[in-house]
């Protein structure tokens, strides 16, 4: 006889199905789809995201849900039926249309952004980001109602469960505090020694077979993923199915590679995720702030090391045609330069990247600011965060990245958690294989990345964030490990 729960975990397994044709087909539009697919596109997928609301918000879910509850099951099964209460009460408290609305809004918006950036077209794309804005307003409204809080929290909390503006404001005044000191002495110590000339023009296929081959080196499985190119770098697809996309520049062949690296550690996550829940809301990854400490502690943590640098030099010189040696490579990598481009960014200017935006997406979606006063807003921000003036470049200001062309908002702040959790993770990785520094410089990555499968990857979502960092570090979000790795690496 069927129980409660198992009638849950059959449904799930079918609307997991959809979501997988979503998360392709999302990746094909940024990837693949000619510019006249758009319209076309956007609604498929719209109708598609209709038919898993549907199903996520049938009658019955909420009577299955009440009976599982009270069902004998497992802690782990009990942690699968609370994700599921989540994900039924998001889909509960959005009716259909607005759901429908913003899918095609943020399509339109999303395709039209990448010709307009590259016009540096604001006047037209504040036109499509402004309908975006409003039904972002719209969700955020009924979801502060559903959470009991402001409606900035409640889109963040999409995001990163539990997370809150007043935490990030804590996070952010710290970070203040202490950045604009460090980045300086950074810059001063970095005028004893001048920067080695790296800035060759490197055609993008052998930009491409290094990056292959440096995934490799990171473990990547090739059976289960790809590489491929876009406007805007970003991974994607499903775990037996992990989509990587960067964007090589000719004349930056590094920028490009960490880029990679980057999106590598996003997939090793999903590769490794529970099998044994795959399909199940378990089963998928905790939250964006501990993916962007995946990403984060390949990219920033491990290949910005002497030891892994050391490792990778053999392959860049191979594949380019060079002699850089690792310490070249690794002042290249480590070199400080505030800049407009938060992609681009080095580790230690990048936290201003994401407080301005952190800032002004809050106030459009609580209502203290409207789109037209985006770039006014930008402006002013940047040249206090970085000294950096950006008035009339809109592509390389408020037009850069691609996250409110689709309603993305409470993202960003990820990234910034992401960059901390990395810190806690990779220190007590170290502490817990004294000689991993070796290892690595010898090429044994083995070693590192059980420590990451045992202690979050295999976890999926049956802890909290915190909970999950706590078990793992001894400590829950903890900006003084951020501070000590960035005055050990820059300071």
């Amino acid at each position: 006889m069927s129980t409660a729960y198992s009638q849950l975990t059959d449904t799930f397994d079918r609307i997991s199905r959809l979501n997988h044709l979503l998360s392709i087909g999302a990746w094909d539009m940024n990837v693949m789809m000619s510019a006249k697919g758009s319209e076309a596109r956007g609604a498929a997928m719209a109708e598609l995201g209709l038919e898993v609301q549907r199903r996520l918000s049938a009658p019955q879910i909420s009577e299955w849900l009440n009976s599982a509850e009270q069902e004998s099951l497992s802690e782990i099964e009990q942690a699968n039926v609370r994700e599921m209460r989540r994900e039924y009460e998001y889909a509960t408290a959005l009716p259909p249309e607005l759901n429908e609305a913003l899918s095609i809004a943020g399509s339109r918006c999303e395709v039209a952004w990448r010709q307009q950036r590259r016009d540096n077209d604001w006047e037209g794309f504040k036109d499509n980001l402004r309908e975006v804005v409003r039904l972002s307003r719209e969700k955020a409204e009924r979801l502060s109602e559903l959470k009991g809080v402001s409606r900035y929290d409640a889109m963040l909390d999409e995001f990163e469960p539990g997370m809150t503006s007043e935490t990030l404001d804590v996070v952010f005044d710290d970070v203040r505090s202490w950045l604009p000191d460090l980045i300086q002495r950074a810059l001063e110590k970095q005028q004893r020694a001048p920067l080695p000339d790296l800035q060759q023009s490197f055609p993008q296929h052998q930009q491409h077979a290094l990056a292959l081959d440096v995934m490799k080196l990171l473990q990547f499985d090739f059976d289960a993923g790809r590489l491929d190119v876009s406007v805007h770098p970003f991974s994607g697809g499903v775990p037996t199915d992990s989509r990587i996309t960067t964007r090589y520049d000719e004349n930056d062949f590094v920028t490009s590679l960490m880029s990679v690296i980057h999106e590598t550690g996003h997939t090793r996550y999903e590769q490794n995720l529970p099998k044994q829940f795959a399909g199940q809301p378990v089963g998928l990854a905790r939250s964006m702030g501990i993916h962007e400490s995946q990403s984060l502690s390949f990219e920033m943590q491990l290949a910005r090391t002497d030891a892994f640098l050391a490792i990778i030099a053999p392959l860049v010189n191979t594949h380019l045609g060079t002699d850089f040696s690792a310490g070249a490579l690794a002042q290249r990598v480590r070199h400080v330069a505030p800049g407009k481009i938060r992609v681009d960014a080095d580790e230690l200017t990048y936290p201003a990247h994401v407080m301005l935006r952190y800032e002004i997406e809050r106030a459009l979606i609580e209502g203290d600011l409207e789109v037209g006063d985006i770039p006014s807003a930008w402006d002013e921000r940047m040249q206090r965060y970085l000294n950096i003036d950006t008035r009339g470049d809109f592509a390389n200001g408020c037009m850069q990245d691609i996250h409110w062309t689709d309603g993305a908002f409470g993202y960003f702040p990820t990234y910034s958690l992401g960059a901390i959790y990395a810190a806690q993770l990779f220190k007590a990785a170290s502490h817990s294989t004294p000689t991993m520094m070796q290892q690595i410089e010898s090429g044994n990555l083995t070693e590192l990345f059980d420590w990451y499968r045992d202690n979050i990857w295999q976890h999926g979502r049956r802890y909290s964030s915190q909970q999950l960092i706590t078990r793992a570090t001894g400590k829950s979000l903890d900006v003084h490990a951020y501070r000590a790795h960035l005055e050990s690496r820059y300071g």
